[in-house]
């Protein structure tokens, strides 16, 4: 496809040997790692912005299909942030319905961090708080793959946006203990972004469960508390 090789070879020329070399260890690219084997290019999030926004009302789901099933992280970050301009910019209910299908039938594809992180709220998290159905949530929550569970968790940032916190509770005990680190840190993002919407929610949930949170978890959720409060929780001692 004409577009997809135009749009690579738009990202290729941005790259920068740098970036290149540093991204396979940023995002956890060696042997044993979790994004083992994921190449890069070296190109940065705001040069990859510059080509998603000359490109996203141009490319179809089949181009962008070719897109993000490369072997380049950078074309794939890239697809999936065409996706959410697309689902932003469409004022049609059928079309959102087929990109929504289309992002859960490649979630397999979008399996790092940034590409959940900047993708699964604007569309998934949208998707169900504006349908004020959240099942579809609930059932990646369930999932067996560490990137359903993230995307579950971080598409309640909508909600939490709208000052809806039930659904990041849930989800957020639903994995507490689950063993990954990625999981540690986004339940403590997304309780700290709860508490930067309401500080007595936050605190009302930490004093029920802070004794059996991971202490990443933990860090994270209580970092924006005053000084004294966050060593309280951090000491056992509130």
């Amino acid at each position: 496809m004409i577009l997809v090789e135009e749009i690579q070879t738009a990202l290729k020329e941005l790259s920068l040997p740098e970036k290149k070399d540093f991204y396979p260890r940023f995002f956890k690219a060696g042997k044993g790692e979790y994004a083992e084997g994921d190449e890069f290019i070296g190109v940065t999030v705001p040069d990859q912005r510059k080509v998603v926004k000359a490109y996203f009302q141009k490319i179809s789901l089949p181009e962008l299909q070719q897109l993000l099933s490369s072997k380049i992280h950078e074309h794939r970050h890239s697809a999936i942030l065409m996706l959410v301009s697309k689902y932003e910019k469409s004022k049609d209910p059928g079309e959102r319905l087929e990109i929504i299908k289309f992002y859960l039938k490649n979630k397999k594809r979008i399996n790092n961090w940034d590409l959940v992180d900047n993708s699964c709220y604007k569309i998934l998290g949208r998707h169900c708080f504006e349908n004020q159905d959240d099942g579809l949530l609930r059932g990646l929550a369930e999932e067996d793959y560490l990137w359903s569970k993230r995307m579950a968790i971080v598409s309640t940032m909508f909600h939490v946006k709208k000052g809806k916190f039930e659904l990041l509770k849930e989800l957020a005990l639903k994995n507490l203990s689950h063993e990954h680190d990625l999981m540690h840190k986004a339940n403590g993002w997304l309780l700290r972004e709860m508490g930067q919407k309401n500080q007595g929610e936050l605190l009302t949930f930490l004093k029920a469960h802070y004794g059996k949170m991971p202490r990443t978890t933990l860090r994270y959720a209580i970092e924006k508390l005053d000084e004294d409060l966050r060593q309280q929780f951090l000491k056992g001692t509130f």
